[in-house]
């Protein structure tokens, strides 16, 4: 998949750099504009018969550049130089979206008024300064002289285009100058990333905290969650308890897996933490992990001594699967995960979504990481798939004879799973406990004494 990414975004700065150089034919169907000493700009102005045609190209260019740039592998030490260039990108969406009155140089009467005209003036001429930048950037992390040729071919250009801006003569052959120099390196970072070496990184080890001593208390997380949302929790449990959290692929501190999560491979994880036979261990598990609870206790019976369940979710309707879409997605997204735009997406959205659902400011700064996006996305995905999955494993095997309590909270997430709490305590003849809860979130933020209730229970 990551290959696969890379031949994606090469493809889109392939198509920037056609859309870019539509002037180079386009000038011709537009007469009226100077070539000599005409900006690029006026091809596009209102007044112009072809506006549209090349306000639409400016606008794809730049929309492809931005593809290019969120598609592109994450290289940690390279983030100035896909910055400027992705600023770049939107710079030139902006040029189209708003284009000069007229032809400013070439027609003597033109007289622009509109803030828009303003406008495209303003962003023109800042991505004229944020690819350079980029070029600069870029070369020096790449080291290679045909990056620094380009990048010494652009830095003329664009001081000529300066120079010539500035006596009013010949500005319109310098810009062109300058604009096909920047669609070749279009193109040459295309070849980059065709030719460049895609390694997939190994899946490491998870992220594991244990606390405590006594009997073994294993924490699964519900959708999204990290070892730190249950920390009051834990630190409760760990008076008389040995207390086992982890992280999922890809969420809190643990890397990415190169595949999309399964409920047997869930409850194979939990068997992997949860210590050796003939060693038992308590489950406590929210929201869908509980699935991922009841599924290790019906596939390793021997190795469960009982299960606490938090809001755990109904199951989807029989016969619902991941829609086509979701299931090509999920395959793609440990890739995506790897690449700017999640980066991107995960520091401009992430912190605020975590304070908005936990209630609480991200201390450890987990979500501004693509991959956990990426992780939490693909969790959702696989969600139709688990519910079937879980079905199944109900067909085949028994539930063990061990005590399970389901734990209903005042905080449901939506009113369609209002009752499921009840129908998982029926499903399961377990004991069903209310508790109050502070807020909704990836981990309960119950009271003192409500966490004395489940610390009693396991």
């Amino acid at each position: 998949m990551e290959r696969r990414l890379c031949v994606l975004a090469a493809s889109a700065f392939i198509g920037a750099a056609v859309l870019s150089s539509a002037w180079v034919t386009g000038q011709l169907a537009t007469p009226r504009v100077d070539r000599a000493h005409g900006y690029l700009g006026e091809l596009a102005a209102r007044d112009q018969p072809w506006t549209r045609l090349f306000r639409a190209g400016d606008v794809l260019a730049g929309l492809a550049c931005l593809a290019g740039v969120a598609l592109a592998p994450r290289v940690r030490e390279e983030w100035p130089g896909w910055l400027a260039l992705g600023a770049a990108g939107l710079l030139t969406v902006l040029a189209g979206l708003f284009p000069m009155d007229c032809a400013m140089i070439s027609d003597l009467t033109c007289a622009p008024v509109s803030l828009a005209h303003r406008a495209h003036v303003a962003a023109a001429a800042l991505a004229a300064l944020a690819v350079p930048v980029a070029m600069v950037v870029l070369s020096a992390r790449w080291r290679a002289p045909m990056a620094w040729l380009l990048t010494a071919l652009t830095a003329v250009a664009g001081a000529l285009t300066v120079a010539a801006s500035v006596t009013g003569r010949f500005a319109g052959l310098t810009q062109r100058g300058l604009a096909a120099l920047v669609a070749l390196w279009l193109v040459y970072v295309a070849v980059r990333l065709l030719v460049s070496e895609v390694t997939v990184p190994l899946p490491g080890p998870l992220h594991v905290v244990r606390q405590g001593s006594g009997p073994a208390v294993l924490i699964a997380c519900g959708p999204g969650g990290a070892w730190c949302h249950w920390d009051a929790v834990a630190t409760e449990l760990a008076r008389d308890r040995l207390v086992i959290r982890f992280d999922r692929p890809g969420l809190g501190l643990s890397p990415a897996s190169p595949v999309p999560p399964t409920l047997r491979g869930e409850a194979a994880r939990l068997a992997a933490l949860a210590p050796a036979h003939p060693e038992q261990v308590t489950v406590v598990a929210h929201a869908e992990a509980a699935w991922h609870a009841e599924a290790f206790a019906r596939l390793h019976p021997l190795r469960v001594a009982g299960l606490v369940l938090v809001d755990p979710p109904c199951l989807p309707p029989p016969g619902r699967g991941a829609p086509a879409f979701g299931r090509v997605l999920g395959g793609w997204l440990p890739a995506l995960g790897g690449t700017w735009g999640a980066a991107a997406l995960a520091r401009l959205a992430g912190p605020l979504t975590h304070r908005l659902i936990a209630g609480g400011a991200d201390r450890h700064r987990l979500y501004r990481r693509g991959r956990v996006v990426a992780a939490i996305t693909g969790e959702w995905l696989a969600r139709p798939a688990m519910g079937a999955e879980l079905r199944e494993i109900r067909a085949e095997h028994a539930m063990p004879v061990v005590p399970v309590t389901v734990v209903r909270t005042r905080w449901i997430r939506a009113r369609s799973e209002a009752g499921c709490p009840e129908r998982t305590a029926s499903e399961l003849d377990a004991r069903l406990v209310h508790l109050p809860a502070q807020g909704s979130g990836p981990g309960p933020r119950l009271p003192p004494h409500a966490l004395r209730v489940i610390a009693d229970t396991v």
